[in-house]
């Protein structure tokens, strides 16, 4: 039965994702991109055309979502078990790191003149990638409901493979004949 001091003997802490060396990184880059946005000039500023102010904020609300993202996926990924959602979760913290490559190139190309914080930027996702793929390793992959997608299945698991309990008959849509129902 439940046991009211089970919970202190497990000593759970909530927030521990917070701890975890990815979500550090992932804040170090956060604060980077903040960084780099308050060094971008704003539209009243004497930014050399219009057009320039466009693809500065274009590139720099990009990297700030995306920079959002990938704490906000790591603490997600946290609060569940099943491999096939940490998975689903991962690929959008790795396409996020990737955007913000992407749209480093972009402020450069349009000629975003403190490119020592854009290489700065670079080298911290650096750091990110392999704490990350250490972090990913840790998923129990036996622990999932099958992907019928294929995506995300742990190896071994096919989109197609069978669910114990999948061959018994159910009906998601009783009638009112299945069910007896007595006047009197």
């Amino acid at each position: 039965m439940y046991d009211d001091d089970d919970d202190d003997n497990h000593n759970y802490d909530i927030e521990s994702w917070r701890k975890l060396p990815v979500f550090i990184q992932a804040e170090v880059i956060l604060k980077l991109v903040e960084h780099i946005v308050d060094c971008i000039p704003k539209e009243d500023s004497n930014a050399s055309s219009d057009y320039e102010y466009a693809l500065f904020d274009h590139h720099t609300s990009s990297m700030m979502e995306n920079a959002l993202i990938i704490p906000a996926k790591i603490a997600g990924i946290h609060g569940v078990e099943l491999y096939d959602i940490k998975m689903e979760n991962a690929v959008m913290i790795r396409k996020a790191a990737h955007e913000i490559i992407i749209s480093l190139r972009g402020l450069q190309i349009a000629g975003f003149k403190e490119i020592e914080y854009l290489e700065l930027l670079r080298k911290e996702i650096e750091i990110l990638r392999p704490l990350f793929a250490e972090w990913v390793k840790t998923f129990d992959p036996y622990d999932y409901i099958i992907d019928r997608w294929g995506l995300f299945n742990p190896p071994g698991v096919e989109y197609n493979d069978s669910i114990p309990g999948d061959d018994l008959p159910y009906d998601n849509n009783p009638s009112h004949d299945d069910f007896d129902t007595e006047e009197d």
